[in-house]
């Protein structure tokens, strides 16, 4: 590992070098394997080995992605937004969202522009915006955590947001609340949803990209198409199956098709809640209270009366009347709420819940009201 120097310098350096490597095995070299070795052999024609953020296990599944795969991501998102262009590297490269941004810039032939490393700071990705050239399609990949610290900041970081031909949004959902407020300034939104096991974002704005397939099965979501990985490298399960329409992997995810046939999204299958006998899906109760909580994630707090008891982790003092109300007082209602600075996360942002629900847990310990 290299010491010293400027940090900003071994950033962009260390992602030149990634590039590189990924350059290599697009065009048939070895593997770019990011963490641990996986412990099964990677097989021919895959370019990237990546694991999963383990938000539901704690634990990052090795992903094996073809470079055919990558390449009809990549070509798919260029064809979707204005065609080749610059990208912005603001994500850690070692999750899909950020290692697509170089995956995007080697098939578009384009340097990235890199932010400077350490904790997430608008300013800082002000100053690398404005200093990024305009001589391509500027494009910026942010998880929604970004974005809402974007539009607490305003002033420059929000004004530089706006001349990117596109604000890539995913990772996990975003408030309606921040995706009008920036919209409505200006910047051209476009909220992604996929996973390491697609190369990433398959469906922006829930429409699929050209060639991706969504079909619903009991309320799952399954995605299909050529941006598939070819497996886990591990002796876990495969959620990969094969029918006349081709490969689906299934996702952990629930969702439904509106009458427009767009993807909505309600969350992940394993994180819904039974309280009082009554199914509820967090991610819906949280976009219900994204308006007067801000930053919230919902999560289960084992209760003898309710099962779990619904709390609501939020990080702006709000009374739990104004939540119920929100949320229209019935089963889907937070009974408690628990203020912390920051919410808990894991891999590119996403709401990490079962931390969440440890200090949910931690802070009503001993307490009566319910």
């Amino acid at each position: 590992m290299r010491t010293g120097g400027d940090p900003a310098q071994r950033r962009a350096e260390d992602a030149t070098a990634l590039a590189r490597a990924l350059a290599d095995a697009l065009a048939g070299g070895p593997p770019v394997v990011l963490g641990d070795p996986p412990p099964r052999p990677v097989p021919a024609g895959v370019a990237l080995v990546l694991r999963t953020s383990g938000s539901s296990t704690g634990v990052g599944r090795p992903v094996a992605l073809p470079a055919q795969a990558l390449a009809a991501s990549v070509a798919a998102t260029h064809t979707r937004l204005s065609g080749p262009g610059r990208w912005v590297l603001a994500l850690p490269p070692v999750h899909v969202a950020g290692v697509q941004v170089l995956v995007r810039s080697v098939l578009a032939g384009t340097e990235p522009v890199v932010a400077p490393p350490g904790p997430f700071d608008p300013d800082a990705l002000a100053a690398t915006l404005g200093a990024a050239p305009d001589d391509a399609p500027l494009y910026l990949s942010l998880v929604p955590t970004q974005l809402h610290r974007v539009l607490a900041e305003g002033g420059a970081a929000l004004e530089e947001l706006t001349r990117c031909a596109a604000v890539l949004v995913g990772g996990a959902a975003t408030p309606r609340t921040d995706l009008e407020r920036a919209r409505a300034a200006g910047v051209r939104v476009v909220t992604t949803y996929g996973m390491t096991e697609t190369c990433g974002g398959c469906v922006y704005d829930g429409v699929p990209l050209d060639g991706v397939r969504v079909r619903l099965r009991e309320g799952r979501v399954l995605l299909g198409g050529p941006t598939l990985a070819a497996g886990y490298l591990d002796d876990g399960p495969q959620p990969f199956e094969a029918d006349a329409d081709g490969r689906w992997f299934v996702t952990s995810d629930a969702g439904e098709l509106d009458a427009d046939g767009r993807l909505r999204v309600h969350g992940r299958v394993d994180d819904v809640l039974v309280t009082g006998g009554v199914n509820v899906h967090p991610a819906h109760v949280e976009r219900l209270l994204e308006p007067v909580a801000g930053e919230v994630v919902v999560v289960g707090v084992p209760d003898p009366e309710w099962g779990v008891l619904l709390t609501a982790v939020v990080t702006r003092d709000v009374p739990l009347e104004a939540l119920r109300d929100a949320a229209g007082h019935g089963p889907q209602a937070p009974r408690a709420v628990v203020v912390v600075d920051t919410i808990p996360t894991r891999g590119p942002g996403k709401p990490d819940r079962r931390a969440a629900a440890a200090l949910a847990a931690a802070a009503l310990d001993g307490r009566t009201e319910r």
